[in-house]
């Protein structure tokens, strides 16, 4: 049995884990049936979404390199099976801005993944690391802003305060709103930075270095 296999199951078996943990919280009075019931929902799609490498290999003939495979399970990890269903969200201060740190890391590797699937065939020898070094801060840039753009759009819908401009029945007012979402953009550009920096310490001798993050197309 390969690591990777060995690791996906692990995180599987924790994952049907928490979902006992959920449904025994239920039983003795710990929660209500539709805090059960959603938290079910979201245990059960982070269980899911293990096997999303796979589902896009098979749907979309994506392949991600397998260290950006473990990164994105060990953000699923942190998020969903310890940050909602365990409550490390609610009880360990700053928890939602380490995710926020983890998740511009997955989305900048993916970037450099992109690019160099985009220029195959190519010498990447011959091109200048700091295309990719850009290229990969932009992106997870630009993908913060969206989520931020979803948080905004969800919260004039449903009211879910989810870029937190309130506080029980109290309305935030002045610079005060603008806390959570600045915040939350601060920490994504400084995660980008982080592994921006990394990869940029670990090209200098090694120009080839970024071919490892490819994000393969295999049908092209």
């Amino acid at each position: 049995m390969s690591s990777y296999v060995k690791r996906q199951r692990t995180l599987v078996l924790f994952g049907f884990l928490t979902l006992l943990v959920i449904i025994w919280e239920y039983f003795v009075g710990l929660a209500t049936i539709d805090t059960t019931f959603t938290k079910i929902v979201e245990c059960s799609a982070g269980i899911l979404l293990i096997y999303a490498p796979e589902i896009l290999n098979h749907f979309f003939r994506l392949k991600f390199a397998n260290f950006v495979v473990y990164f994105f399970w060990i953000f699923i990890f942190l998020a969903i099976f310890l940050g909602t269903c365990l409550h490390f969200m609610t009880f360990i201060p700053l928890w939602d801005k380490l995710l926020h740190l983890v998740s511009p890391m997955i989305l900048t590797a993916i970037g450099y993944g992109i690019l160099s699937e985009f220029l195959k065939g190519q010498n990447i020898t011959a091109i200048s690391p700091w295309l990719f070094l850009i290229f990969g801060f932009s992106f997870a840039g630009i993908c913060g802003v969206f989520w931020e753009f979803w948080e905004w759009s969800w919260d004039m819908l449903l009211d879910m305060n989810l870029q937190r401009y309130k506080s029980g029945n109290t309305v935030f007012v002045g610079r005060r709103v603008l806390q959570d979402t600045m915040g939350d953009l601060l920490i994504n550009v400084i995660g980008s930075f982080l592994l921006s920096f990394f990869a940029w310490y670990k090209s200098r001798y090694n120009s080839a270095y970024f071919e490892k993050f490819r994000v393969q197309f295999l049908n092209s």
